[in-house]
């Protein structure tokens, strides 16, 4: 008999041999016909996998992240299949599941596809699907496989082999369908009631735009018509909420082909909210006891292969920056920390001298392939709201909640209400994976978790997400539309500060290696940026907004009196800006709406006679005639309101 360990903490006792899936309808009836995917002591297997010693079992259906991962990746078998089918000459090379569905990467050789053929493919494709054709993993040797792919004429999966070892190469079958693949999938193909192909673009083998391009076709798919329904619905909403459109719409940010690809402008508004932003945060970290640093755009190249930045990130990299001295390369900088170790070794410390905190909002580059740029979500240039935290062992665990805190309270400024918390600890299969000893790693792991524990945060743990220096913890923040977005990370190191020799002096005059904790609530300022515009639709919290309000004159005689009631806001820091075009009022009034001001104030004949302002709200409408006083004290107060979070 074996003992299974259930994700409740409570256990069974089996017979040697028995399926995962058997497992799941032993529990329940319910289980068993929701069950996607199956994960036994840290490894995704099959449901059909049996179990053949003791060890820790977890079932994930559709509501979890681990089911859909596992459904679309299925998805992305079927969709190749498809394709194959209609497409005979293509040729197939990878396809996995994303955040949102799947994709998957064809060589199409003369063929094309375009939109116009996705109501064919997805016909098709629900065909397939409907045969409900189990899901097989089989065991190939390396000269099979080999010889499988040879007589397909594939030299994408012939490259993918070649770096296999012999003994670990599966496929999965399916139909009469087989694929390369590790394995990961939903018991059958009648699971998927529904697909969308959402989108088609270039993407190069590998990633290397020195590669071929191939041509990637995204998809959606889901176990009721019904989801696929409400995805296009929330598709629908997330589209006029698209932080690109906003941007345009409010000036906040350019892009220009010229400067580069993934290089965003920001415009005079957009960096005034950036700015507004950095104050916050600023204050917020002066308080706590953070010194604001700041650090060169480049670094020599050996203060990259010294942090292991190099290694990590060496191939998506901007190209070394030689100079005219021999041997001696400069590189964009990739990130912040390896500078701040360096101002910490600029003098000596003592343990009475801890916890040093230093802050920057340091801007670091990646050469992130074109077809990954989107927006200001993803691109070659960002600015991070970065900080290092030295400190003892002693006072790790209370360094971290205090960083805690301050992501909590980030959050709530902005009105991100919901949100999870991720802890990504090592992948225990791969250990190559990491730099640092296992003591290390034990001892960060530990810390992160007593943390996490002593705020009492809703966490759940991710085996093999962590940053290859360090275990992390990761606020996972659901907008408006429900999608879920990666803000603010926190993290352990023990490993660069052995890497850059970094000490303190002990009681007793000993020197030991400080802790390190490398934070970032916003995580970039860019990405930040786009989703808090994603989230509130460009409606932002009032004491953010570029401008409170904007004046609209009923014609020129009424210049003068606005430029008044302008200086009257000026003194009371409130943002205001005059329109002062020849155009209808109610052209005014229907374009301030468009670009979101919270506030517009109508001045003409009366409102001058008399001294006073004609109020509209953008989502309350008209609020009447009011004294330039009154209004400023009510506006101000508001705005008070809206910044009772802050400092």
């Amino acid at each position: 008999m074996i003992e299974i360990t259930l994700k409740d903490g409570s256990t069974k006792k089996y017979k040697k041999g028995i399926s995962a899936y058997s497992i799941a309808k032993d529990i329940s009836e319910s289980l068993a016909r929701n069950v996607l995917s199956a994960n036994f002591n840290g490894t995704k297997i099959e449901l059909s996998t049996e179990i053949l010693k003791s060890g820790e079992l977890n079932f994930y259906t559709w509501n979890d992240d681990e089911g859909k991962l596992a459904f679309w990746h299925s998805s992305a078998h079927i969709l190749a299949q498809t394709v194959l089918s209609l497409y005979p000459k293509v040729k197939l090379t990878i396809g996995p599941s994303i955040e949102n569905g799947f994709y998957y990467d064809f060589d199409l050789g003369d063929q094309t596809i375009s939109e116009n053929d996705f109501p064919l493919i997805e016909k098709k494709f629900m065909f397939f699907a409907s045969q409900k054709s189990e899901f097989r993993m089989k065991l190939l040797s390396k000269l099979d496989a080999q010889a499988f792919y040879k007589k397909e004429k594939n030299p994408y999966k012939l490259e993918l082999i070649e770096n296999l070892n012999d003994g670990e190469i599966t496929f999965c079958d399916h139909s009469d369908f087989s694929d390369l693949c590790k394995g990961g999938h939903i018991p059958h193909t009648g699971l998927v009631k529904a697909i969308k192909l959402t989108n088609i673009a270039g993407a190069y083998w590998k990633g290397d735009e020195n590669n071929k391009q191939l041509t990637r076709i995204y998809g959606i798919s889901f176990p009721k018509q019904k989801f696929l329904k409400e995805y296009l619905t929330l598709l629908e909403e997330a589209n006029k909420r698209d932080h690109r459109k906003i941007g345009k719409e409010l000036n906040l940010f350019t892009f220009s082909n010229k400067v580069g690809l993934g290089l965003p402008l920001w415009l005079p508004k957009g960096t005034d909210l950036k700015n507004r932003l950095q104050s916050f945060l600023k204050k917020a970290q002066d308080k706590a006891g953070y010194k604001m640093v700041e650090t060169p755009h480049i670094g020599k190249k050996e203060l990259y292969e010294t942090s292991g930045h190099f290694e990590k990130y060496g191939m998506d990299s901007f190209q070394p920056i030689e100079t005219p001295r021999k041997k001696e390369t400069f590189l964009l900088k990739p990130m912040n920390c390896p500078h701040h170790c360096e101002i910490y070794n600029s003098q000596n410390w003592s343990y009475k001298d801890l916890p040093v905190r230093y802050a920057e909002f340091g801007t670091v580059y990646r050469y992130e392939q074109s077809g990954e740029l989107h927006g200001l979500t993803r691109v070659r240039g960002f600015t991070q709201d970065d900080a290092h935290i030295f400190c003892t062992p002693d006072q790790l665990e209370r360094e971290f909640i205090k960083v805690i805190d301050l992501v909590t309270y980030v959050f709530k400024a902005v009105s991100f209400d919901v949100f999870t918390v991720q802890v990504s600890l090592r992948d225990p299969n791969n250990p190559e994976k990491y730099i640092g000893s296992e003591r290390n790693w034990n001892l960060s792991e530990k810390a992160i978790l007593m943390a996490a524990d002593s705020k009492k945060l809703d966490y759940n743990i991710k085996y093999g997400e962590a940053a290859f220096y360090g275990p992390k913890l990761d606020f996972m923040v659901k907008d408006a539309l429900g999608r879920k977005w990666q803000l603010g990370t926190i993290q352990v190191d023990y490993n660069l500060p052995v890497r850059f020799d970094l000490k303190y002096k002990t009681k007793n005059n000993e020197y030991m290696r400080p802790v390190m904790i490398h934070r970032a609530p916003f995580g970039s300022l860019e990405r930040f940026v786009a989703i808090l515009l994603e989230h509130s639709g460009g409606n932002l919290p009032l004491w953010l907004v570029p401008d409170h309000l904007i004046i609209l004159t009923l014609s020129e005689k009424y210049e003068k009196y606005a430029q008044k009631v302008l200086n009257k806001l000026k003194i009371n820091e409130i943002r205001a800006l005059i329109d002062n075009r020849s155009e209808t009022v109610g052209k005014k009034i229907r374009e301030a709406q468009l670009k979101k001001y919270p506030y517009m104030l109508v001045v003409g004949e009366r409102e001058m006679k008399d001294n006073v302002v004609s109020v509209r709200h953008r989502i309350d409408g008209d609020l009447g005639t009011l004294t330039i006083e009154t209004f400023v004290k009510i506006l101000s107060t508001e705005i008070k309101k809206s910044n009772l979070i802050q400092v």
